[in-house]
């Protein structure tokens, strides 16, 4: 097995913001609150892509649901 194969895909602060459409700021309060884990690699700071998806998949959704009510 390669070292690839054990290696995490991180995400730079940019691509995470421009993969999931947020601002700088909504991206720093979700960080400040835990909800998104970030790395520090010397001055730079990295996001998992599975901690990503996880946030991601952890947020509310809305419209999807049909009452009888």
């Amino acid at each position: 097995m390669g070292m690839e194969s054990t290696m995490t895909e991180l995400l730079t602060v940019a691509e995470f913001k421009d993969r999931y459409k947020i601002s700088h700021s909504a991206f720093y309060r979700e960080v400040a609150a835990h909800r998104i884990p970030i790395r520090k690699i010397g001055r730079a700071t990295r996001i998992a892509l599975t901690d990503a998806e996880a946030w991601a998949a952890s947020l509310p959704t809305h419209g999807g649901e049909v009452s009888n009510g």
